[in-house]
């Protein structure tokens, strides 16, 4: 078990409180599966083959579905990067971190290091862990003032912040622990699952892994290898010209719509990438003990662009409405998948409400490690999904600083409530007759709203919030 102090400031100097077991848990260490997290970047809930699209090929994925359970009904903890990884990592609600949106650079924002991590728990089971790829939780790689990946439980870390400089190619701000580190050659997908599989390779047989994997596809600003370009060339329009990001000025010549072709290529070499590492499993004999939790950060970038950076994302929210930065589903609502040989049924479907922030708990639990008693924790137990079971009723909350005044949202059985910054209830939908969010029920149904209200209230880190 890990204790941290809820008091706690990280500093280079700072005094960390930490007590490890000093046993493992009753699970003996062979009886602790490998864990094998994939969390890509902005896909959406349509933007698998698996999950409908019409184009979009996506094999190694769909595949995995096939060989395990596929979620219908999951939604990530954030409708942005910063917070859903937050959710993800600790259980908690992103608010209760004070991760409230995306964290800009050199903004001072962090995970704070008095939060407890998944790494963390596993880490004092017994576990290798490590990172590669995305992590966005502070605002200064390799920064000695905020803590860093290799601070909050990982062993290993090699990645970017929050999105690649100059594109996913040839990118020239991966860190290695809190190295910075020259020009890497190749295609960030390529990278890091050549660093998976390397890190994979070293590991002990003896001891079990954690690896999340943190894919940067398919976030803006992409490119492609020239094959998988022209396995879409008849949805591009025009010679590919790469919109490149960390320039000192917007380069608005370059600007221009050019069609799905590229968002779609970026998704299909990612799939080839990640069928590379999910290939050194079965090539190790390591499958059937290996738990393979494949999902998504938040909804994607639509062809509704906000910001200039966005411009050639196409991503599919499979119908559902909104998109990244907005808590209607399609900003919530997104692909994920688990393959765990002996206990998940291959093929099989969940149409249980299942919040990432379960991931803590349940992956901490297969672990053998023991979930914080000290604070809040917002995830609950899914393995009984896992084997076939259900869970049952739950309400889920939700809170996002970004864009849209509707602020906080409330899901209990099919209903669903958005609330604006001030607290006032504003949509309210029947997700069972209307899942695409078109008909605002609010007014014809006072009661409902008021025993979603009544819930949302009680969640005093919400309500401080909306009262400030």
């Amino acid at each position: 078990m890990i204790t941290k102090s809820l008091s706690s400031h990280k500093s280079i100097n700072s005094l960390i409180v930490v007590t490890l077991s000093l046993f493992l848990s009753a699970s003996s260490l062979a009886e602790q599966p490998n864990i094998l997290l994939i969390y890509v970047d902005d896909l959406g809930y349509g933007d698998l083959g698996s999950y409908g699209h019409p184009v979009i090929q996506s094999p190694n994925i769909d595949a995995l579905a096939k060989e395990g359970m596929t979620f219908t009904n999951y939604y990530a903890p954030s409708a942005l990067c910063s917070p859903s990884r937050a959710g993800v990592l600790t259980g908690r609600a992103p608010y209760r971190t004070g991760i409230k949106s995306w964290i800009p650079e050199d903004s001072g924002v962090f995970l704070r290091d008095e939060e407890i991590t998944l790494a963390e728990v596993l880490n004092a089971e017994g576990y290798a862990t490590a990172l590669i790829g995305k992590w966005h939780l502070n605002s200064d790689l390799g920064s000695e003032d905020e803590p860093q990946p290799t601070d909050q439980g990982f062993d290993y870390f090699y990645g970017h912040n929050a999105f690649q400089i100059p594109t996913n190619k040839n990118p020239v701000n991966i860190y290695r622990d809190r190295e910075l580190l020259p020009e890497q050659e190749g295609f960030t997908a390529q990278l890091y699952a050549d660093e998976a599989i390397d890190w994979l390779e070293r590991q002990h047989n003896d001891q079990p892994f954690f690896l999340f994997l943190s894919m940067a596809e398919p976030h803006t600003p992409i490119e492609n290898p020239q094959e998988y370009n022209e396995l879409y060339s008849q949805y591009t329009n025009g010679p590919i010209v790469p919109i490149p990001s960390g320039l000192p000025e917007v380069p608005v010549e370059k600007l221009t719509p050019r069609g799905p072709g590229e968002y779609y290529a970026n998704i299909t070499y990612m799939d080839a990438q990640l069928g590379r590492v999910l290939q050194w499993l079965d090539d190790k004999s390591l499958t059937d003990d290996t738990i393979v939790v494949f999902t998504s950060d938040n909804g994607p970038v639509t062809s509704s662009w906000l910001s200039w950076y966005e411009i050639n994302a196409y991503g599919s929210t499979g119908g559902y409405r909104g998109r990244k930065h907005f808590l209607h589903e399609g900003g919530l609502k997104v692909p994920a998948i688990v393959r765990f040989p002996g206990t998940v049924e291959p093929g099989s479907k969940s149409d249980d409400l299942v919040v990432g922030t379960d991931l803590f708990v349940t992956l901490a639990r297969l672990g053998g490690g023991a979930i914080p008693d000290d604070r809040p924790i917002d995830g609950i137990d899914v393995r009984t999904v896992l084997s076939g079971g259900e869970l049952g009723g739950r309400t889920a909350f939700w809170a996002l600083d970004s864009v849209s005044d509707l602020e906080f949202a409330v899901r209990s059985g099919d209903w669903k409530l958005l609330i604006d910054r001030g607290g006032n209830p504003r949509e309210l939908y029947d997700l069972k007759v209307d899942p695409l969010e078109f008909l605002n029920v609010r007014k014809d149904n006072p009661a409902v709203v008021a025993d979603l209200m009544s819930q949302f209230e009680s969640q005093h880190y919400l309500r401080n919030v909306a009262q400030e």
